[in-house]
């Protein structure tokens, strides 16, 4: 047994391969396609991951806030670095389970699609904007843009993802009991056992997501100096590894020595999840992916112990970082920008580009004033909200 008291009778990989997705078993796309490419059906994840990259939304992350102001310096996370962070470390946790790496990483990849600018602010504002509209969830926004919004085809909307990648990008969290409006509306035309868990590669994705936030706001929290040191180290888990980094290599400078401790958390995160998920899954007994769909639960994920222990980093990660005064004076005027886009917009819709104007309709006229404002990065948000209401009141040093 581990310090967790997880057992490793046998390698993750060998309880948990049975249950990888398989391409050659996919539900297949929306729109059937031909496979006359030289990556044929057995391909499909790869495809799904290809197209996620070579999106428009996949770019624009490059400029949408994760913790700090997307323009706010260039050693800041932003949506773009996290999400290829936390792909990093699916793909790591899918290799070492036996899942398929490809499914697990384009799911990575593509979780935060959704987001609007400015972050979770940037949301609760959007979705407060369009409340008389069914609201707003970046979640099920991810969905709405890989199905309807991104138009690299002639034919048909959205990039026809495989069922396997829509099913993990809507319930990596797990079962959505009560869909939005954009859920439902997915779901309806490509039905994604919205009640039911998803595969252990959306699971793996979900997880990944954890470790890499938990960590890399360490790691900007630090760097921004918003986090103190000699508070962060009185965290349980933070101060049993420093002490270890300490003995390991004595006398090294105190920046080395976070950089260190960043390393061997996301070490001991990801060594405690494949453990954890074997012992689920062998206690489980699953033998099919609809075994691990119908199991109740997630079957991949943290240790009890661990899960304490991240569960108290958090804590203080959310009073200490995100519940700062430096942070949350820039969120409520993020907050103020998207909704004073969005009464702009309500009040004259031919504000909007001709492209995304549409007659008629009340309902999808907001919620089309919604995908408009939902797909801006930070700087794109602050130069209309300049132009069409007045000036922005962020600091100025962080641009």
């Amino acid at each position: 047994m581990d310090q967790f008291g997880n057992r490793h009778d046998r390698p993750a990989g060998q309880l948990t391969a049975r249950l990888a997705a398989r391409p050659a078993h996919s539900r297949g796309r929306l729109h059937p396609e031909h496979d006359d490419a030289p990556r044929g059906p057995r391909d499909i994840f790869q495809r799904d991951r290809d197209r996620i990259i070579h999106s428009v939304a996949f770019r624009r992350l490059r400029h949408k806030t994760q913790v700090f102001i997307a323009p706010d310096g260039d050693h800041f996370r932003v949506r773009l670095t996290h999400s290829i962070e936390v792909a990093q470390i699916g793909r790591t946790i899918a290799r070492a389970l036996g899942l398929n790496e490809d499914l697990t990483e384009a799911l990575c990849l593509a979780h935060d699609l959704g987001h609007p600018p400015f972050g979770h602010g940037g949301e609760d504002a959007l979705d407060a904007a369009l409340a008389d509209a069914g609201g707003f969830d970046h979640n099920a926004h991810t969905i709405r843009i890989v199905t309807r919004l991104e138009t690299p085809y002639p034919d048909i909307d959205g990039l026809n993802l495989s069922w396997e990648a829509l099913e993990g990008l809507a319930k990596h969290n797990g079962p959505v009991r009560n869909p939005t409006w954009a859920m439902a509306e997915a779901d309806t035309a490509f039905d994604l056992m919205l009640g039911s868990w998803p595969s252990l590669e959306a699971q793996v994705a979900a997880i990944s997501d954890d470790i890499a936030y938990d960590n890399h706001d360490i790691d900007d929290g630090l760097r921004s100096g918003i986090l103190a040191l000699d508070e962060l180290v009185e965290v349980p888990i933070v101060a049993r590894h420093w002490r270890a980094i300490e003995r390991r290599h004595p006398g090294i400078a105190v920046d080395r020595k976070q950089r260190a401790l960043v390393r061997d958390l996301i070490g001991t995160m990801v060594g405690d999840v494949l453990a954890e998920t074997a012992q689920r899954v062998a206690d489980a007994r699953v033998e099919t992916i609809d075994d691990v769909r119908a199991a109740g639960r997630s079957l991949a994920g943290f240790s009890e112990p661990l899960a304490a222990e991240e569960a108290e980093l958090k804590r203080f990660l959310y009073q200490r970082l995100y519940g700062s005064p430096a942070l949350d004076d820039v969120r409520v005027e993020a907050e103020r920008v998207i909704a004073n886009l969005a009464a702009a917009y309500r009040a004259d819709p031919s504000l909007l580009p001709t492209s995304w104007q549409r007659a008629g309709d009340r309902v999808g006229q907001l919620r089309t004033i919604g995908d408009f404002i939902a797909g801006m990065t930070d700087r794109f948000a602050i130069a209309r909200h300049e132009e069409l209401v007045g000036p922005v009141r962020l600091p100025a040093d962080r641009f």
